[in-house]
């Protein structure tokens, strides 16, 4: 490789990175540390669950996915949707900082709604772009940069800013995030993609979302994206208030959910794309699923046998590791399942099908750990995770016979 194809392909990969982290930091912000501020200020438990709120349009960002493919014929479209909806996040996050959480928190909600809806929109068109513009052989390193940034963002959204929030104050650092969405979008504007004429004539509707679940055997490809996180989400959703129960300070949780959970993941996505590439999917998902199982058996071991701080630490480091080699598979495993011009569309549907499988079990580790404790809901997790060792390579291969 030349230092001018080094240079254009550092350029593609850096403007998909800076993208993820425009996303990832301003949400991971206002999700995890917004709600420590207004602990402060002496909000009520009721109103920062309001917060949850914000989420919705990434719930719901299917819905329009098809009118962002509809209104995209080339990667120039694309790179609009993303450039205004950036623009449009980075006005609304302007906006927030000269408003008083305390007289206008009713309003922040509504904002924050808005604000979340255009960078919702901009994953769309990122994921979509990040499609046409990747290579086959490039899909896993791009899903690991994807992951990577999510990681990285969650890092410092959740960490370092709530560190330097003590020191400027609500209005400078919420202008300091509207700058910085700003400011990612300048690795896309340098990047001209070799591809960038390539036509997508496809009239894409709000019925194709349907013509999706109707294709061959796509039944084998929907049980995965809904179980797949299945034998470690519980583990991760209950990892805090197993922590707090066990009298960990809540600054040696922040410490290790906020600082070694996310490093962990960062570092572990970059790896993973390379080992996708070298071994292949199938042999990735089997090497992924087994240290999925043990990392639920060690789990269980910590909870029962040999609970010490360094094995917790070294738990923590192995549960959001696999967690961001799993997020890094089913990233480049989306990508097999994309029609034609649907890209956004198709990309969106199975990635929301995903997060649906994962907040099912999010919601239900909650139930067995309150009535059975954590150590029978590590053996759950141990026995889910046995079951997809067993039954989710199958599932996979399956999908292989009717990849379009």
């Amino acid at each position: 490789m030349n230092r001018k194809e080094s240079s254009y392909f550092n350029l593609k990969y850096g403007s998909l990175l800076s993208l993820y982290l425009a996303q990832s930091i301003p949400m991971s912000f206002f999700s995890t540390v917004l709600p420590v501020i207004l602990r402060e200020n002496g909000f009520s438990l009721t109103s920062i669950g309001l917060l949850q709120l914000v989420k919705i349009p990434w719930i719901l960002k299917f819905l329009w996915a098809p009118h962002v493919d509809a209104h995209s014929q080339n990667l120039r479209d694309y790179k609009k949707w993303i450039i205004r909806s950036e623009i449009f996040y980075a006005i609304i996050i302007f906006s927030i900082a000269f408003l008083n959480l305390q007289t206008h928190f009713g309003l922040i909600i509504i904002f924050l709604v808005v604000a979340f809806t255009a960078s919702a929109t901009q994953d769309i068109a990122t994921d979509a772009f990040a499609y046409y513009i990747l290579l086959k052989k490039e899909r896993s390193l791009g899903s690991s940069v994807q992951t990577a940034g999510n990681f990285l963002g969650a890092l410092i959204g959740s960490g370092v800013l709530l560190i330097i929030y003590d020191y400027m104050g609500w209005k400078i650092l919420i202008l300091a995030l509207g700058i910085f969405v700003l400011l990612a979008l300048i690795p896309l504007k340098k990047y001209q993609p070799e591809k960038q004429k390539i036509s997508i004539k496809e009239h894409v509707q709000l019925i194709d979302l349907i013509l999706f679940f109707k294709q061959p055997k796509i039944f084998y490809r929907i049980l995965i994206l809904l179980t797949f996180y299945w034998s470690i989400i519980g583990i991760l959703s209950m990892l805090k208030p197993w922590m707090v129960d066990m009298n960990y300070s809540i600054q040696q949780i922040g410490i290790f959910s906020g600082l070694y959970g996310p490093l962990s993941g960062f570092f572990m996505a970059l790896i993973t794309g390379r080992i996708i590439k070298k071994i292949g999917l199938s042999k990735s998902l089997k090497l992924i699923l087994i240290l999925a199982t043990i990392n639920t058996l060690y789990f269980y071991l910590i909870k029962t046998y040999f609970h010490t701080y360094i094995f917790l630490q070294i738990g923590i480091l192995l549960v959001w590791g696999i967690y961001s080699m799993m997020t890094v598979f089913i990233y480049t495993f989306i990508m097999d399942r994309i029609r034609k011009g649907k890209a956004g569309t198709d990309f969106t549907l199975q990635i929301v099908l995903a997060h649906i499988g994962s907040l099912i079990m999010a919601v239900s580790s909650g139930k067995i750990a309150h009535s059975l404790g954590y150590g029978r809901l590590f053996i759950l997790e141990f026995c889910l995770a046995i079951i997809s060792l067993i039954l989710i390579p199958y599932l996979y291969k399956k999908t292989l016979k009717y990849e379009i």
